[in-house]
């Protein structure tokens, strides 16, 4: 079943999963997904477990609910499409790194765009630079009440756009553009995950799009490296030099989609070469 903010653009044979970031929705997504579509792809733009709503609906949900969405959504756009392309954007690359990690004979390609294991950009805040310790502090109880506001410039070069999702963001409207700051217990959960995966990078078989952008206000290019110099896989890199953090909507999005189909498109032609290899997604998580 579809949700309202979701989107599922019926295309090819071949289609990509879309994956939003921490407190996003998958408005984020909808540039990216529309270009893909164009292109002649399947896609679906899925809405994580706990997003979309308040911040009690995010508090409720742990990393492994937002992964437990993921395998179900990707089950979902499986029973349509023969290669299976799974793409996201900070947090949502790490999702999508990690169901590739899982599910090593479902997952035909990744495209990871301002993946985000550290959050050491330009503009981030001190308690983003710690981050690390706030699964620590939130598990002895500290900061449970606690809010990381968004902050200027918000990931999004383009003024224009920066003005409309930061209008709709401050006005409340969670499902255009998701929450306007990060409720501790939940970096504290993006800080597991980072760690999880971080920690498996080497069972990636799955080839790799990297889309980053040099001047990345949230996430510097070190987490680039780690994906390059991790990953059992195929890398290939797009460093973005007029764009912030939230690459899917600011103003390169086109070189964005044009390089993603363009490497999906490549390597769903060398699938089709090959003999079938049985395996489904099912529902269930690990």
């Amino acid at each position: 079943m579809i949700k309202p903010s979701e989107f599922h653009l019926r295309g090819g044979r071949s289609g990509v999963l879309l994956i939003h970031g921490l407190t996003g929705t998958p408005t984020e997504m909808r540039f990216v997904g529309n270009g893909l579509h164009r292109a002649g792809f399947s896609v679906l733009g899925m809405q994580l477990a706990g997003h979309c709503g308040d911040a009690a609906d995010l508090l409720a949900t742990s990393w492994r609910d937002w992964y437990a969405s993921v395998t179900a959504a990707a089950a979902r756009l499986r029973e349509d499409v023969d290669h299976l392309f799974v793409a996201g954007l900070s947090m949502g690359a790490i999702l999508a790194l990690k169901l590739a990690i899982d599910r090593p004979h479902d997952v035909d390609g990744l495209g990871l765009y301002g993946t985000t294991f550290f959050h050491d950009g330009w503009a981030t805040p001190p308690i983003g630079r710690l981050a690390f310790l706030l699964p620590l502090l939130t598990s002895l109880g500290f900061g449970r009440d606690k809010v990381s506001a968004e902050v200027e410039p918000y990931g999004i070069k383009d003024e224009r756009i920066r003005n409309r999702v930061v209008g709709a963001m401050l006005a409340g409207d969670s499902q255009a553009a998701g929450l306007a700051g990060f409720p501790w217990p939940s970096l504290a959960e993006f800080q597991r995950l980072s760690r999880h995966v971080r920690h498996r990078l080497g069972r990636v078989r799955a080839p790799c799009f990297v889309a980053h952008s040099s001047d990345d206000d949230v996430a510097s290019l070190r987490n680039v490296r780690a994906i390059e110099r991790g990953v059992g896989a195929p890398v290939e890199t797009l460093l973005l030099g007029d764009s912030y953090h939230m690459v899917t909507v600011d103003q390169e999005r086109g070189k964005l989609i044009e390089r993603s189909a363009a490497f999906f498109r490549r390597i769903a032609e060398q699938r089709a070469l090959e003999p079938p290899q049985g395996a489904r997604l099912a529902t269930a998580t690990e």
